[in-house]
């Protein structure tokens, strides 16, 4: 099915591809990632959903990166997806109401339900216990994207040849770059630059950052995990989507470049192409970035960021044998309701051979204690 089938009456058409990669270290694919249309609830890649309309009930793309090692990040990464895409044909196919402020507020419960059942899995299976994912989780209804973004994938919106994170990475460098102690350039270089400050699993409670895009006619989305943005620019990304047309090859391009850089981690890329005479053309000076969403019916605050915390975790950070090491953390008792779920089978990914590489334990055990340190901190001074 092509574009060309569509009739030109005002629709939205919704063009996208998604493709994951070992890598050339790894010898395991910790990555997933689901494409739906969620009108049918179809999730494959099958030609009338690589090229569709979003109708009433919109689309979802998703990417989440597993961790913790053995077969838990695999675990970790299939269970979000297949939860996500479970919670939105509950929460939201379902709805008494189908508008904007019920879509965005089941995409974010969606993944929180996800952090939930993970992390109930996880303490009734002790050898996976501290098994986590990212999570870029997107949603577009009408002519706006939602996005819940936990971890460090990202999401990236070109425009007239231009690409713009529009998700912000739940990162040690991240909170160190909004200090003003790093430049955003020595941040992508830094040997800490792994070290992310949530993932849906690892405790019972995680925020959720909730944001909105509202996207015009000919723009890319692209969703990556970071064994794809930690090797190339932001500005190879604009240059591929903007020379190659066809979505295939966009994701084959951009996980080639990866591989080029050495490909140290499993690469995960979603292109989604937005067309149709429903969709505005872009103007100049409109905006293109992280916009968080403020639900109409809760008030929403940000954490603010401590320096004297960050700055001490960076300290410990540098201090630490390069091999990782033990940390002991208080846990707080599981509060998730949902029964314990199964592993599940992986929605849109390759298959894979048996045995793997664990990913760096540094991130979950150094995000960990970013979460510790600052939660007291904040509720200490809160106080």
């Amino acid at each position: 099915m092509t574009a060309n089938s569509f009739p030109n009456s005002g629709e939205i058409i919704v063009h996208v591809f998604g493709k994951t990669d070992v890598g050339r270290t790894r010898e395991h694919n910790e990555d997933s990632f689901v494409v739906a249309d969620l009108n049918t609830m179809n999730a494959t890649l099958q030609p009338e959903v690589r090229t569709h309309r979003p109708g009433e009930m919109g689309s979802l793309f998703m990417v989440a990166d597993g961790m913790g090692g053995a077969a838990a990040g695999e675990i970790a990464s299939a269970m979000a997806t297949e939860v996500v895409l479970q919670e939105l044909d509950s929460r939201w196919r379902n709805a008494a109401q189908h508008d904007s402020e019920t879509f965005a507020r089941a995409i974010k419960a969606a993944a929180e339900t996800a952090n939930a059942r993970i992390h109930r899995y996880a303490t009734e299976h002790p050898e996976n216990r501290g098994m986590g994912t990212t999570a870029t989780i997107a949603g577009l209804l009408a002519d706006t994207l939602y996005l819940a973004q936990v971890g460090d994938s990202r999401a990236y919106l070109v425009r007239n040849g231009i690409a713009q994170q529009i998700t912000k990475d739940q990162s040690l460098m991240q909170k160190l770059v909004e200090a003003g102690e790093l430049t955003a350039e020595e941040a992508e270089v830094s040997e800490r630059r792994n070290i992310i400050l949530q993932a849906l699993g690892p405790e019972p409670v995680v925020k959720v950052d909730l944001t909105h895009q509202q996207v015009r006619r000919g723009d890319v989305l692209v969703l990556c995990s970071d064994g794809l943005s930690g090797q190339i620019r932001t500005a190879d990304i604009a240059r591929v989507v903007e020379e190659q047309p066809d979505l295939v090859n966009v994701c084959k391009q951009l996980i080639d470049l990866a591989n080029e850089a050495g490909g140290p981690d499993n690469i995960t890329v979603i292109a989604v192409r937005f067309d149709g005479a429903g969709l505005s053309a872009a103007s100049a000076g409109e905006g293109v970035g992280h916009q968080p969403y403020t639900s109409q019916s809760e008030s929403r605050t940000t954490m603010p960021v401590n320096l004297s915390a960050v700055r001490a975790l960076e300290d410990e950070a540098n201090s630490a044998p390069k091999t990782g090491r033990t940390v002991t953390l208080p846990r707080r008792s599981p509060t998730a309701s949902s029964s314990p779920t199964a592993p599940m089978e992986p929605i849109a990914r390759v298959p894979l051979p048996e045995g793997r590489v664990p990913k760096t334990g540094l991130r979950l055990i150094f995000g960990a204690i970013a979460l510790a340190i600052i939660g007291w901190l904040y509720y200490k001074f809160r106080g």
